[in-house]
């Protein structure tokens, strides 16, 4: 039976065309490493070049779990230029410096591609953080969420390729329709949201280089039917890799919010994400100082306990403004892990009002 199902699936894979080559998945080799368990599980690689339209990932599990027998599908995506190399390749050609790293007597780089401009996706804000674990996702949802609630048109657009968690803290997970050869964000709490995350199982990591990536944002901001924002909120990955160099070579951001916890720890990551923007022509809007304290339940007493200052300091430093300080409030994580984010769950509790004041003053920027 495992035979004959194989045979079903590379079947089904002929039938894919990828609109790149014209060539099927499977003559071009795109498709490979078959594996079918006794039980109906099917598990392959896909190989994918940056310019691939990455829902072709989701074309292939989509094809194969209509084969008859399949219970179960993992697509592998690769990147197709890390798989193609080879042991007697010639030699690679020197690496390029990166523009904002030149130093003066260095030789030139290659001038970098205009930033294309998006209108209708009105002010693209970029939310990024030093390093993971500060609430950077959960701030980023919530003053999306909060400034929908004051009727703006908001999407959030997921940058952070290698954890997308927006599924998960807005409450929707599915693959999104395609229409008029757009995609079509799914919508939670007013907010329009796309995600990597709709498009890839759960447990599937995204080992991809740089032009993918590159690839994949691009299409986010292009080829997703946004309609017209008022705002359009980018969560980025922690860090100044990939992710962050691809947003700002794709389109004009407005500006980055920088997202940082009170310890020096923290702070210095921060600083170097925002000396990052900086380089490429990208304002700092602002820091946001986030588990400043927490409020013992039975006091009411804040406890700094994780130091105290970190954020105005780093304001300080940059010579930008201190956007506002969010407690840690248990709540808050817990509506990130069940799709309610605390501005719409308990808009009364402090860390919601801050949130929101937060959200307002971004609001007010010119």
């Amino acid at each position: 039976m495992s035979a004959n199902l194989t045979a079903r699936v590379s079947a089904a894979l002929q039938q894919i065309t990828n609109p790149r080559t014209g060539e099927d998945l499977v003559s071009s080799e795109q498709a490979t490493n078959i594996a079918v368990t006794l039980d109906g599980r099917v598990r392959l690689e896909l190989r994918l070049a940056s310019a691939d339209d990455a829902t072709l990932a989701r074309t292939v599990r989509q094809a194969i779990e209509k084969v008859e027998g399949v219970t179960g599908v993992h697509v592998d995506v690769r990147d197709a230029l890390q798989v193609t190399v080879t042991a007697d390749a010639p030699a690679a050609k020197p690496p390029r410096s990166l523009p904002v790293m030149s130093q003066p007597g260095a030789p030139s780089t290659p001038k970098a591609p205009e930033p294309e401009s998006y209108p209708n996706l009105g002010r693209i804000i970029a939310v990024s953080s030093g390093k993971g674990g500060v609430g950077k996702s959960t701030v980023t949802v919530n003053l999306a969420v909060a400034l929908a609630m004051q009727g703006k048109r908001v999407g959030l657009l997921d940058a952070d390729i290698y954890g997308p968690n927006l599924p998960l803290m807005l409450g929707v997970n599915e693959p999104p329709k395609v229409e008029n050869e757009k995609i079509v964000p799914l919508e939670a709490h007013g907010v329009k949201v796309i995600s990597l995350g709709f498009l890839i199982e759960r447990d599937q990591p995204a080992i991809w280089r740089g032009p993918i990536v590159m690839k994949i944002i691009t299409q986010f901001l292009r080829d997703v039917d946004w309609g017209q924002l008022d705002f359009l909120f980018v969560d980025m990955p922690p860090g100044t890799g990939d992710a962050q160099l691809s947003l700002v070579q794709a389109a004009k951001i407005e500006g980055a919010v920088i997202v940082t916890t009170p310890q020096e720890v923290s702070v210095g990551d921060a600083l170097r994400g925002a000396k990052m923007f900086e380089r490429v022509g990208v304002p700092v809007l602002g820091i946001v100082e986030n588990m400043s304290w927490f409020e013992s339940p039975e006091t009411g007493k804040p406890m700094a306990i994780f130091g105290s200052g970190g954020g105005q300091r780093l304001a300080t430093e940059l010579g930008v403004p201190l956007l506002g300080q969010v407690p840690l409030y248990p709540p808050v994580g817990e509506g990130g892990d069940s799709g309610r984010p605390i501005v719409m769950a308990d808009p009364a509790c402090s860390a919601a009002t801050k949130l929101v004041e937060i959200a307002g003053k971004l609001q007010q920027k010119p």
